[in-house]
């Protein structure tokens, strides 16, 4: 009994197999030949796919400005936990708390007109922008062309800057991230 139960399953499992080859023979029988216009069509296909998916890749300007953004957060975050645990010393001065308090609220205070300046540079069609503000100094990065921003690009960046924030053009640096 134990010979015929082993017989019969081998003789199951041979004749799935010998199915699967013929079915699999059968189907690649089915398609016949490749079809050269098809060939060619989806090999067209397969490179304008590629060459979209290699010019995504390469515009690496909208990653490097969301980097921007959370590494100024990231370390502003830091920066006011540090503050606040100043604050919460027991042994800090009224000086030290009062201090903490003042760049704390600055921060926050850059923090908001980084975002409206972004915001007014966006609507003043920049694809993309990062605004860093600092005591003495306001820096911008947006995305060049090859040939560089062109100085009616740089007028209206200048022009957002110093009518919205009390800095001057001197105190305003531009960088041109390549795109």
């Amino acid at each position: 009994m134990k010979h015929l139960k082993r017989n019969v399953t081998i003789a199951a499992v041979l004749l799935l197999v010998c199915a699967a080859v013929y079915l699999n023979w059968s189907y690649n029988n089915k398609w016949g030949t490749a079809d050269p216009a098809m060939v060619k069509a989806e090999d067209a296909a397969m490179q304008a796919a590629n060459e979209a998916y290699e010019a995504a890749n390469t515009k690496s300007s909208t990653g490097y400005f969301a980097e921007a953004r959370l590494n100024r957060q990231v370390s502003r975050d830091e920066a006011i936990k540090l503050l606040e645990d100043a604050v919460k010393s027991d042994t800090a001065s009224q000086e030290t708390i009062d201090s903490a308090m003042t760049s704390i609220s600055a921060m926050a205070n850059y923090s908001m007109k980084e975002s409206q300046l972004e915001n007014k540079l966006l609507a003043k069609d920049f694809s993309d922008c990062v605004v860093y503000m600092s005591e003495d100094s306001i820096t911008v990065a947006v995305p060049a062309p090859k040939d560089g921003l062109s100085e009616a690009a740089v007028a209206r960046i200048t022009e957002t800057v110093t009518s919205e924030t009390s800095y001057t053009a001197a105190q305003l640096n531009v960088i041109e991230v390549p795109s």
